[in-house]
């Protein structure tokens, strides 16, 4: 049912695309979308309707190689509070 929806739905470029073969791969592509530009576990588990475990067993792997990104952001954190531009 899903390919003949792509068929009738989306230009023959798109309908060989392998963007959303599956229904499931929109969703996952969104949530490791979300999380890759730093929206938290917590809000990014909110939005896509399950528990935060379930982004850390199946989408934690999409933040693999971000140490620098994430010490970059806490180094950013502590320079604002310091600074005093950032309230306790």
């Amino acid at each position: 049912m899903w390919k003949e929806a792509r068929r009738k739905a989306l230009p023959p470029a798109q309908v060989t695309s392998p963007l959303a073969v599956i229904p499931y791969g929109l969703r996952h592509a969104c949530v490791s979308f979300w999380l890759r530009s730093g929206v938290s576990l917590a809000e990014t588990a909110r939005r896509a309707g399950h528990s935060v475990a379930v982004l850390q067993r199946y989408y934690a792997k999409v933040l693999d190689g971000e140490e620098d990104r994430m010490n970059a952001l806490i180094e950013q954190g502590l320079a604002e509070h310091e600074d005093g531009s950032e309230e306790p």
